[in-house]
């Protein structure tokens, strides 16, 4: 299904090249969010207020939840962990703006962040713990360690799937249902279809990010 307008459209007719819209608007909230980060930090106060007051209650709020999740160890990965939070909510609320095409709506853009979780599971569980994170692998019983290593070779197959996939469909729904009624009331969008796009933005972004959280340290933790 085409976008009936898309704002970002005459990037890819300047350039005469089709570049693909989840492409385009990824690079447009990459610099949204470099944009925010430059502001809320260019004149960085002791008693914050205004715009550096809203993101360390945000960069609180994420630094916690990982915190609670992995446990102490989970803080050498918080820069990960926020920018996917980050990246993953605005590209989700932009959905909500008439023009613009949420990232997160196209399964391309999806795959990438879940083998991005998926390769720095593997990353850090080999990092922690070397060749002995095979164990987590085998199983607690060595005799069924075959049989374990490929059930949990399948399962963890499954994982960027599965984030990829949920966080695909939700959205996708989520934009062709907008792209409805935005042509059928063109000038007043139901406002309970935009607030529940907030809500499904945030509860996409917080189901993906606290499954990545979950991944990395199961990978971080000791096999039993």
């Amino acid at each position: 299904m085409t976008h009936p307008f898309l704002i970002l459209k005459w990037l890819e007719e300047q350039l005469h090249m089709h570049i693909g819209e989840h492409v385009t608007y990824t690079w447009f909230v990459m610099l949204v969010l470099i944009a925010l980060a430059f502001a809320a930090s260019r004149a960085v106060k002791e008693v914050p207020s205004g715009l550096q007051n809203f993101m360390e209650v945000v960069v609180t709020g994420v630094e916690n939840l990982i915190e609670e999740t992995m446990g102490p160890k989970g803080k050498t990965y918080f820069p990960l962990i926020a920018t996917f939070a980050l990246f993953i909510l605005v590209s989700n609320l932009i959905a909500l703006v008439p023009g613009f095409y949420p990232p997160t709506a196209n399964l391309n853009t999806n795959g990438a962040l879940a083998l991005t979780v998926f390769i720095m599971t593997h990353v850090v569980g080999i990092k922690e713990h070397g060749i002995g994170y095979i164990k987590h692998f085998m199983g607690p019983i060595l005799v069924l360690a075959p049989l374990m290593i490929i059930i949990e070779f399948i399962g963890h197959l499954a994982r960027p799937l599965s984030l990829s996939l949920r966080l695909f469909g939700n959205m996708y729904g989520h934009e062709i249902v907008l792209m409805i009624f935005f042509a059928l009331v063109p000038f007043l969008l139901p406002v309970p279809m935009m607030l529940m796009g907030v809500l499904v933005a945030c509860i996409q972004t917080f189901v993906f990010t606290l499954l990545a959280m979950i991944y990395i340290a199961g990978a971080i933790e000791e096999a039993h």
